[in-house]
């Protein structure tokens, strides 16, 4: 297929499969990004429904656009946001081409799919269908589409909160990645809603030893203590943290679980004994692990200047990620204790989240999966990685991880993203769509404001993450 153009579609697409194959289509990836197409498109379709949109940016080539649907002003405005730039992908790994949006057996392949042009898909959908059908939602419903997500928002998000934070006035709560989608433990239905995401904290490590010549075995050569560093990483965890997100969900599972699995999950919400449990939980084990620790893992190795020189100095980057609360020493400690006190580390760049979550739409959300899904059970979700709600949280926005999906429960979600032979089912695709619209439908049902205190703090918070 020929490179498409923002003027390629001309026509409105009927449902979210045709327009997520229409976002796939175009070659977003970061870097170096080129949006410009892409965002295009999807201003086109929405000033043709009668959506007002406006375009801010910080390069021509990668824009970011805003669109508002008007509310009865019932309720404040609701944020939906999404990135449209997505990761390499190397087309020969991939069973089908990434960027042809092929069906195939029940799934829409791309890069994208999932992260996230699939939860554009959704929100566009959604907002579209209320446009045409003439419902006013509560509040307005404004939608963010930007660039640069996947390389650190300097062009998308991060932009806008810091040069164009008039374009979120008014706005407390925000819908974007990742959650919401079906998570299967003993054949119950969980799914895990973000309300948090751990911090950024890149870190270089500095290693040490004696230079020399190459043809010559060196004892405490800065590449045999690299190995060390490199093995004490692998075999080594940092210690449990049960943070007040990662018990409330704990204990939400083990509530709906039989015997004895209830004992297991509530084994991890003690510091003690989460350690020992999640090592005997296998698989799934290690992805609770991560929810549970700080954690630093390499990345990223630069050494040497000639073959046949021992190098005097390693640097070793370190991709950190650090619990809400925590601060980066809290991490170099950690760290210093498995790899050595005299390994240097230093803080390359640190990106602080809020220090607690806003839950006010959180029973909203879970409504709305109980509708979709009676078996879901909605339990709050602390993200491993991190997203551009960390941005929005600056200004005082709490952003949910919410792109509602029933996944087939051999569908590996957490290993397609990002990898090779990305893809959705199209049910999944569809699923989401749906409660995507029954929530702007109906945000305005909020639970009671959260307690002055808890107020304060969350906004305390985003102050000083702003100032950092």
């Amino acid at each position: 297929m020929a490179k498409p153009s923002a003027t390629t579609f001309t026509n409105l697409p009927t449902n979210p499969v045709e327009l997520l194959q229409n976002l796939i289509r175009f070659d977003t990836t970061n870097p170096p990004g080129n949006e410009n197409d892409c965002v295009g498109y999807i201003q086109i379709l929405l000033e043709q429904a009668g959506l007002e949109t406006t375009v801010r940016s910080r390069s021509p080539s990668r824009p970011n656009l805003i669109a508002r649907l008007k509310g009865t002003g019932q309720a404040p405005p609701l944020l939906l946001h999404g990135h449209v730039d997505v990761v390499p992908a190397k087309t020969e790994e991939w069973t089908h081409p990434p960027f042809e949006a092929k069906l195939i057996d029940g799934y829409l392949w791309g890069r994208g799919s999932l992260d996230m042009k699939g939860g554009i898909a959704m929100m566009i959908t959604a907002m579209l269908r209320l446009k045409s059908e003439g419902i006013s939602p509560p509040g307005d419903v404004v939608l963010a589409v930007v660039s640069d997500e996947e390389a650190g928002g300097e062009f998308g998000t991060k932009y806008l909160v810091q040069n164009h934070g008039d374009l979120f006035q008014g706005i407390r709560y925000a819908v974007g990645e990742f959650g919401g989608f079906s998570f299967p433990i003993a054949k119950r239905s969980f799914y895990p809603i973000m309300v948090a995401e751990k911090q950024i904290c890149v870190l270089r490590a500095t290693i040490r030893g004696e230079p020399g010549h190459g043809s010559l075995r060196i004892k405490g050569s800065a590449t045999a203590r690299l190995a060390r560093v490199l093995s004490q990483l692998e075999r080594r965890q940092l210690p449990v943290h049960v943070t007040p997100v990662i018990k409330d969900m704990f204990q939400r599972i083990s509530a709906s679980l039989p015997f004895p699995l209830s004992v297991v999950f509530r084994q991890l919400m003690r510091n003690k004994t989460a350690g020992p449990v999640t090592r005997a939980m296998g698989d799934q084990g290690l992805l609770f692990s991560q929810l549970l620790r700080n954690t630093a893992n390499p990345t990223m190795l630069h050494g040497g200047e000639q073959i046949n020189v021992m190098p005097s100095e390693i640097a070793l980057g370190l991709d950190g990620r650090l619990l809400p609360g925590y601060k980066p020493s809290d991490l170099i400690d950690e760290l210093k204790h498995v790899i050595g006190q005299d390994i240097d580390l230093e803080i390359v760049h640190h990106d602080p989240g809020p220090p607690s979550p806003d839950m006010g739409m959180f029973d909203t959300l879970s409504k709305i999966l109980r509708e979709a899904d009676p078996q879901a059970i909605p339990v709050p979700m602390l993200l491993p990685g991190a997203t551009d709600g960390r941005f929005l949280a600056r200004i005082g926005i709490q952003s949910y991880g919410f792109l509602p999906m029933r996944l087939p429960a051999d569908f590996t979600f957490a290993e397609t993203i990002h990898g090779r032979n990305e893809r959705i089912p199209v049910d999944a695709l569809a699923f989401g769509a749906e409660a995507m619209y029954q929530l702007l439908r109906r945000f305005r049902q909020e639970p009671d404001e959260p307690s002055p205190l808890a107020q304060t703090q969350w906004l305390d918070g985003a102050k000083d993450a702003f100032q950092a």
